[in-house]
């Protein structure tokens, strides 16, 4: 809810970057699980039209590999949900992770604009619903109950991102925007920080291992793993806003 009195709204976009130092592999790490597949099979519809299967397949393998390590949220999660809980302002992440770490450390306002795993859409009716199951071709969707059309909720490549409403709406009203760990290359989200200069007031924050090419957009630039950088800026934010 936009507030009209007290500190302004924060924005935190976050990326990969942000959720390695949890384990898992960053999308343009050379061994990256991304970079193990091809991805115009594995995350486009024309790769899922081609061979359902092959897509489920990964997917599933992806999820295995998550729940075996026991992924656990780090001290950068950790610190932006003590942001969420003491700022007294709003604060939003837009996160383009499909992992469920920062709700995992406690962070309640998250949009994931490319999906979320746990979540399964039919691509007859376009149920949405929450499961952790293996899906499969013989998968049946419990609305419509057609076969072989349910899939990760997740936005493949080509597909259009996810509340983008409610982010622009978010970036609309914030007085401090932060990018942490994300490459900056990928849209629309590579382009929220020149979306919130267009206005005055609006502080630009780059925490990330180093500099993006959208290093000259930011009016301040922290560089170093999120684990070391992240919970000292939000210590900074605290103390600059404590009553």
């Amino acid at each position: 809810m936009h507030q009209e009195y007290g500190p302004p709204g924060i924005v935190v976009l976050t990326g990969a970057g942000i959720s390695k130092e949890s384990g898992i592999d960053t999308f343009r790490d050379p061994d990256g699980l991304w970079n193990r597949v091809n991805l115009e099979d594995v995350a486009t519809l024309d790769g899922w039209h081609r061979d359902k299967k092959k897509v489920l397949d990964f997917y599933n393998e992806a999820r295995g590999l998550f729940r075996a390590a026991r992924i656990m949220p780090n001290a950068a999660h950790e610190a932006l949900a003590r942001l969420e809980t003491e700022y007294r302002g709003d604060v939003t992440i837009v996160t383009q992770n499909i992992d469920p770490l920062h709700e995992m450390a406690g962070s309640k306002n998250v949009i994931h604009m490319h999906g979320r795993e746990g979540k399964v859409r039919c691509m007859t009716c376009g149920t949405i619903f929450p499961s952790d199951a293996d899906l499969s071709i013989d998968s049946v969707c419990p609305e419509c109950r057609t076969v072989g059309e349910l899939r990760p909720n997740i936005v493949w490549f080509g597909e259009e991102p996810m509340r983008l409403d409610e982010i622009y709406g978010a970036l609309g009203r914030c007085g401090l925007f932060m990018a942490i760990g994300t490459s900056g290359q990928v849209y629309p989200a590579a382009g929220f920080v020149l979306h919130v200069r267009r206005r005055a007031r609006v502080r630009t924050v780059e925490l990330n291992l180093e500099p993006t090419e959208n290093q000259p957009l930011f009016d301040e630039h922290i560089y170093g793993p999120a684990t070391r950088i992240v919970p000292p800026y939000v210590e900074r934010i605290l103390a600059d806003t404590a009553i």
